[in-house]
């Protein structure tokens, strides 16, 4: 093995590491009396700082490399889904979030007990946890892949599997003692980390493009068209007010993984500002990543490229990386790839924590008899220590899946929790729009919502349906299969 890491990549690989070592040590000092304040901190945290979470939590090294190739490829339309995540933060800043405030829920499930019982709190944890495990395990794989790649100068197991645990050891770093604070602030420093790694590589392309007339040539492509109004584009502007709407109300109102930051704010004024806010913040950073994309273009416009590394396809901007970025800026992109990579893993383990914990242990446990809450933040620490090892281990299984398998499970396990969210979407507007459904219809529509998903997939039953309308058909199969159950007072 011969990394292609120079002396100076190597002092800004490790410069960061220690600013890891010194941030986690200052942020993990913090009193924990509870489960609750392990988990919401317990609702302390500034807006500014929760919305900019909410943001490091919906990115990740999969869109830090994801972005520039969808620009390169097309346009500039994939920022069409990030407005339709704005009108979907507006409904659940609206809609939802009073609700979990009026509650006082700890996570976001606690509101289908309230409504239907506590089976349904139990088995909408259970998808999230299953769903969350497959996905956020696949995304820890892109991640750790893409490292390997960049450090190592390979994709053998054992580097991969190295860079899986230095991610996962660098998430754990911060979520352990400290919890979510410690999460939020975190996000705060990761999210700076990598938007700084993005503008220099603006930055470094376009003073490597100085005699292209940029604008000019990009127009002259088609490839600075934002609005998509065809009827079967991906991001076309039906789409985006359809599928694409429900998937935001989802991801941002249903999933614990982005809510429960959300939840760790003063007050519900402070939480709607903080969903409202991120998206703002959002946009301009993805802007960021389209228009390395759209340079990219143009630096690579007279080459022939051929985008793959030992048999693995790999995307444009990792190909940049690995063939043409200078010493020092390729030490500071990866950088910024692991703090994508980790402000979405350490998110993920207080969420899959806070729902085992909250949700499925703290009732069995207190139908046992008294116990102190001590108990139950040993038990959350611990809870995070499981679900790292369980991550850790999907995302070294996706490496010899993702080579062995006929199915990608690289596609099936990323639209795993894509698949839930039909399910949880047609119960939570049964939920709160109507009266019918009782705790039998609420499983029958999760699952239900998520077989329809999984039946329209192109592996299933060999045809295909734009992604966007399975959403649209998936949760309106689980409402409708939600509104049979009559329910208890009728």
């Amino acid at each position: 093995m011969q990394s292609a890491f120079s002396t100076l990549d190597w002092v800004v690989f490790a410069s960061y590491f220690i600013m890891l070592a010194v941030t986690s040590a200052i942020l993990s000092r913090t009193k924990i009396n509870s489960s609750r304040d392990y988990f919401l901190s317990p609702n302390t945290m500034p807006m500014f700082a929760v919305a900019i979470s909410v943001l490091a939590t919906s990115q990740s090294a999969a869109t830090f490399l994801g972005a520039p190739e969808y620009s390169y490829v097309h346009d500039f339309t994939f920022i069409g889904f990030y407005f339709s995540a704005l009108l979907a933060v507006i409904f659940v800043a609206y809609i939802l979030v009073p609700k979990y405030y009026e509650m006082k829920a700890v996570t976001v499930y606690e509101l289908l007990e309230d409504r239907y019982g506590e089976s349904a709190k139990k088995q909408a944890g259970v998808m999230f946890l299953i769903g969350r495990l497959l996905a956020s395990g696949a995304r820890l794989y892109i991640g750790s892949l893409a490292i390997s790649m960049i450090l190592f100068s390979d994709i053998l197991f054992f580097h991969v599997a190295l860079s899986i645990l230095v991610l996962m050891f660098g998430a754990l770093a911060y979520t352990y003692f400290g919890g979510v604070r410690s999460i939020i602030l975190s996000d705060v420093i990761q999210s700076i980390t990598y938007i700084g790694a993005g503008v220099a590589v603006l930055v470094y392309l376009y003073t490597s493009l100085e005699h292209i007339e940029i604008i000019k040539t990009l127009n002259e492509h088609s490839k600075l068209n934002f609005l998509d109004t065809s009827f079967e584009g991906s991001f076309s502007i039906f789409t985006l007010l359809g599928g694409w709407f429900l998937l935001n109300i989802a991801a941002f109102g249903l999933d614990q993984d982005m809510t429960q930051r959300v939840l760790a704010c003063r007050d519900k004024k402070e939480a709607a500002k903080s969903l409202i806010v991120s998206i703002l913040l959002t946009i301009p950073v993805v802007l960021l990543f389209l228009a390395i994309g759209s340079l990219l273009y143009l630096f690579y416009m007279q080459s022939s490229v051929t985008q793959s590394f030992e048999g693995e396809k790999i995307t444009i901007f990792m190909y940049y990386i690995l063939n043409e970025m200078p010493e020092g800026l390729r030490g500071l992109v990866t950088v910024g790839a692991i703090a994508a990579a980790l402000s979405s893993t350490n998110s993920v383990l207080g969420a899959m924590a806070s729902v085992a914990v909250e949700d499925l242990y703290r009732p069995w446990r207190l139908k046992q008899g008294k116990v102190e809450e001590q108990h139950f933040v040993k038990a959350s620490r611990f809870a995070v220590l499981l679900f790292a090892l369980l991550l850790s281990l999907m995302a070294m299984v996706s490496y010899f899946w993702q080579r062995h398998g006929d199915l990608s499970l690289i596609n099936f396990a990323l639209g795993v929790m894509a698949f839930a969210y039909t399910g949880l979407l047609g119960v939570y507007f049964s939920a709160i729009f109507t009266s019918r459904g009782n705790e039998k219809s609420v499983l029958w529509g999760l699952f239900g919502g998520f077989a329809t998903v999984l039946a329209l997939q192109p592996y299933t039953f060999g045809f295909e349906i734009g992604f966007s309308w399975q959403m649209v058909i998936g949760t309106t199969a689980a409402f409708l299969i939600v509104q049979t159950g009559e329910a208890k007072n009728e």
